[in-house]
């Protein structure tokens, strides 16, 4: 089957599925609302903020502060993009329709990676605009240095975890089983060893933790990791290039 009809069969099966269409949506929705409430609640509280906190202060950064739960629902988006086939039993004729399967996963993976970055994007730029609208005078420009580095970056961001998430998915087969491992990680185990001395090291070199750098235009007090924004993204990347082709070298080996 030629690789554009593969493109618009995997694009009618996302569209279809209304629980994938409705994950891209909470996305855009959770990390929207709680920027604009963590940008406003920043504000009134600037002044009570310890002077070292105000001269390292990032508007940018504090904008983005939904994105760390907007990620949750791209990566309920990525698991399911891949895992829903397992799941109904539907990857069987799938593959039999497709039996290249480097073809079959790769335009799957690049339809949702199509909407993810046109979701993120969006998303991205909302966010910017309203937390900067909300931070008043303490707020940053699209044009000051970084800062259009940052917007872009936070688009590329949600992007890439859908990525990821979809290698992921792509290697254990079950939707349970991978959201019961990426949803852990991200939101509970990546933040304990960024965050705990004896492991930060480690930590800052998870995907999330490196490829969120990219939002960053203030250098934090503590002089942050020992890479810039574009490098972490970077690390980022190369997680989601080594979870695609286990995704990928698992598919080919083993049976529907």
């Amino acid at each position: 089957m030629a690789a554009t009809r593969v493109l618009r069969s995997e694009w009618t099966k996302i569209k279809s599925v209304r629980s994938t269409v409705w994950t891209l949506g909470l996305a855009a929705v959770t990390t929207i609302a709680l920027g604009a409430l963590i940008s406003a609640l920043t504000k009134s509280q600037f002044d009570q903020m310890p002077r070292q906190e105000q001269i390292s202060f990032d508007p940018t950064f504090v904008s983005f502060a939904g994105t760390g739960l907007g990620q949750l629902a791209m990566i309920v988006f990525g698991v399911l993009v891949v895992s829903n086939e397992y799941s109904s039993g539907m990857i069987r004729a799938s593959l039999a329709a497709v039996p290249q399967r480097g073809t079959f996963l790769f335009c799957k993976v690049g339809v949702a990676t199509a909407l993810a970055l046109v979701v993120g994007m969006a998303t991205s730029f909302v966010t910017f605009f309203l937390g900067q609208a909300l931070l008043g005078g303490r707020g940053a420009e699209l044009g000051d240095p970084g800062v259009l580095r940052a917007v872009t970056g936070a688009g590329l961001y949600m992007t890439l975890i859908t990525m990821f998430s979809m290698g992921v998915a792509a290697m254990l087969r079950s939707p349970t089983l991978s959201l019961g491992i990426l949803m852990p990680f991200f939101f509970l185990v990546s933040n304990i060893l960024g965050n705990v001395p004896a492991t930060e090291k480690i930590g800052r070199y998870l995907p999330d933790q490196a490829g969120s750098k990219i939002m960053q235009v203030v250098t934090p007090a503590d002089g942050g990791a020992p890479y810039g924004p574009w490098a972490g993204l970077g690390i980022m990347a190369l997680w989601v290039l080594a979870a695609l082709a286990g995704g990928f070298l698992l598919l080919r080996r083993r049976d529907a």
